[in-house]
């Protein structure tokens, strides 16, 4: 029997060559792109019966397009790059991937917040440029250094990646509290703005929709404790960069560090760019070789639960 015609639209971010797409091609027969220009899509994708994205956007008209479609996989958690309604009209269910990236992008929170804190990056470097050689002392620091035990943890959603968040937070010795709108015990919750009011670090966790676009603005900035932290693993546009980057030129923050962006990849002339304070990472808290592991292998399970009459992770 044949096996099943599967395209990938752009699967380089996932596998840019150190994992092992067999198990897939095991299940289906695969066709596989790096990257799909949108005005290629559907050319790519017809007669597909399974077809997976990450970042390629499958609007309504590639849906309509492709009628030998039955199934698409995001290869990701979020998946807003897809017309879940139209495909649910199609009958076509839509899967996502959740939690594969929880450690991964815990950790990365704090190898920003430690780089903010302790400005390793930049005394190494100095260290390396003969700095500490020429020194009269036998060490030396351009910069703060800020202990974390004791500082207030402020996280803004509690889902699997805010909690994770919160245990580190408290293995450093820090108060962790959390904006949540269902009570939980043991979960010391505050109002929003009392959150931005009294945290020295502020962690983004939650989700965007219409409600937190700009949940980070000029009035929650000014709220903040002068030299407080500010760190967004989650979507960019829960900030409103053009205030973030006043709020940084005006010296109100400790510092920000920033793993997404409103546009990715950014343009040149983004205000944020030339910022003082502000550490950007190019969106790769989720990809350390363990994450993409577990991702790929819930995208086969995906797709066997799906060839098997029983979708999985479906979110239309």
């Amino acid at each position: 029997m044949s096996l099943p015609r599967l395209v990938i639209l752009d699967g380089h971010t996932l596998n840019p060559g150190d994992l092992d797409w067999g198990p897939l091609r095991a299940v289906a027969e695969c066709t596989i792109f790096d990257r799909s220009p949108a005005a290629d899509v559907v050319a790519r994708a017809q007669g597909a019966r399974l077809l997976l994205t990450n970042k390629t956007p499958v609007p309504r008209a590639v849906i309509e397009a492709l009628p030998e479609l039955k199934f698409i996989g995001v290869l990701a958690t979020g998946w807003n790059v897809v017309d879940g309604a139209a495909a649910r009209e199609r009958g076509i269910p839509v899967s996502n991937v959740p939690g594969y990236g929880t450690a991964s992008v815990a950790q990365h929170v704090f190898a920003l917040l430690l780089e903010l804190t302790q400005q390793t990056g930049h005394h190494a470097r100095t260290v390396r440029e003969g700095r500490w050689s020429g020194q009269p002392d036998f060490c030396y620091w351009d910069t703060p250094l800020v202990e974390l035990a004791g500082k207030t943890l402020g996280i803004v959603g509690w889902g699997s990646i805010g909690q994770a968040v919160g245990r580190i937070g408290e293995a450093f010795g820090m108060k962790v509290i959390t904006a949540t709108r269902t009570p939980r015990e043991g979960v010391n919750g505050v109002a929003l703005n009392e959150l931005f009011a009294t945290a020295d670090v502020v962690s983004l966790h939650c989700p965007l929709t219409p409600e937190t676009q700009h949940l980070v603005n000029a009035d929650r900035l000014a709220a903040m404790k002068p030299g407080a932290f500010l760190i967004n693993t989650g979507r960019g546009p829960l900030i409103d960069e053009a205030a973030l980057a006043a709020a940084l030129h005006a010296g109100r923050l400790g510092g920000v560090a920033l793993d997404v962006l409103s546009v990715e990849p950014p343009p040149a002339d983004h205000p944020l760019l030339a910022s003082p304070r502000c550490l950007i990472t190019p969106h790769l808290a989720w990809a350390t070789l363990a994450a993409r592991q577990r991702l790929l292998d819930q995208v086969v399970e995906n797709v066997r639960a799906f060839l098997a009459g029983a979708p999985r992770c479906v979110v239309n």
